[in-house]
């Protein structure tokens, strides 16, 4: 008799209070801060920090000055900030200035039918059990679900402050309760996964004093898993002229719509541009493994802007468990 072959997928997330999600927290901070006061402020923040000290980079280009230091308090406490901060640079800002996109790229969007939030499976468990335990540890810590077809199969769960046994304890009730795992898949639920707490021990050194940290290094984090293929860069601290950031949120608006509209299992997209041209290179759906142009949409920098009125200070919402599937306006 043959044995069905296996098929794993997994996923990880990390708290708001690891290392690299502060860096992406401060940049998403800056840039609203911006925004409140001069919506067409030009924006690309980067920060970099550990062992007491932040420092703060990037371009900014606005009619107004931010205060970066209180930002950087309110998010990483009492460190030294070092700041260098210097506006666009112009041969960047031609191109932006007559509509066109602030870098080439390949953004990619998509949207599945196997949750609620219409993102993979293992990538919403991963994140569902990473907010349980942040209610009762809000520290530094990761999560990482293993799933064979729909069935979990490993459970990794490190938190700063958390004793193993507690935390072996808050895992075991959250793959037990209907609210964080019965709603993303009904049957073949395997409540007895492997589990992994506190692999190498019991930490209480976490956050900035534990490591380093550093704006968009968890980019398969912030997007759908690795699973699915990552096209531009980083988001955090990037203003909406940035396709980057802008168009992967279109690109996931045009992979909803695609999905509810066609009643499809899963849908990909792909948007291309060139730096300082408006209209993309490339503008695919990919429905149910069937290709096509994408149609009845403005992908030009400013066209999305508008769309998704991304000119507000709604960013460092984003900056914490992912763009994606949080009801955001690209969803």
């Amino acid at each position: 008799m043959s044995v069905a072959p296996h098929k794993y997928r997994t996923a990880e997330s990390v708290s708001p209070k690891h290392p690299d999600k502060i860096c992406d927290q401060i940049s998403d901070a800056v840039l609203d801060a911006y925004l409140a006061e001069d919506p067409k402020a030009r924006v690309a923040i980067d920060v970099a920090g550990g062992h007491g000290n932040v420092f703060v980079t990037g371009e900014v280009t606005s009619t107004v000055h931010v205060d970066i230091a209180p930002i950087v308090k309110r998010l990483a406490g009492d460190v030294e900030l070092i700041e260098r901060v210097a506006t666009q640079s112009h041969e960047i800002a031609r191109g932006v200035n007559i509509g066109g996109a602030g870098d080439q790229g390949i953004m990619i969007g998509y949207a599945t039918d196997e949750t609620p939030e219409l993102l993979p499976l293992e990538v919403t468990l991963s994140r569902n059990l990473n907010q349980y335990i942040f209610k009762i540890w809000p520290y530094d810590g990761k999560t990482q679900v293993t799933l064979d077809g729909n069935e979990m199969v490993s459970i990794v769960a490190s938190f700063q402050h958390a004793p193993h046994d507690e935390l072996a304890d808050a895992v075991k009730q959250w793959a037990k309760t209907q609210e964080y795992v019965s709603k993303c898949f009904a049957k073949g639920r395997n409540v007895n996964p492997t589990l992994h707490i506190n692999p190498t021990g019991d930490w209480d050194q976490g956050g900035f004093d534990a490591d380093a940290g550093l704006t968009g290094r968890k980019l398969a984090v912030d997007n759908y898993g690795p699973r699915i293929p990552i096209g531009g860069g980083a988001f955090s601290g990037k203003d909406p002229s940035k396709v980057d950031r802008s168009a992967a949120y279109a690109a996931r608006k045009v992979a909803v719509d695609y999905l509810r509209a066609r009643g499809a299992h899963e849908v990909e997209v792909r948007i291309a541009y060139a730096i300082g041209v408006a209209e993309p290179l490339e503008a695919t759906v990919i429905v149910d493994g069937r290709a096509e142009l994408i149609e009845g949409y403005d992908l030009t920098p400013n066209g999305i802007i508008e769309l998704l009125d991304l000119r507000r200070p709604i960013y460092e919402k984003t900056a914490t468990y992912g763009h994606f599937g949080h009801g955001f306006d690209w969803e």
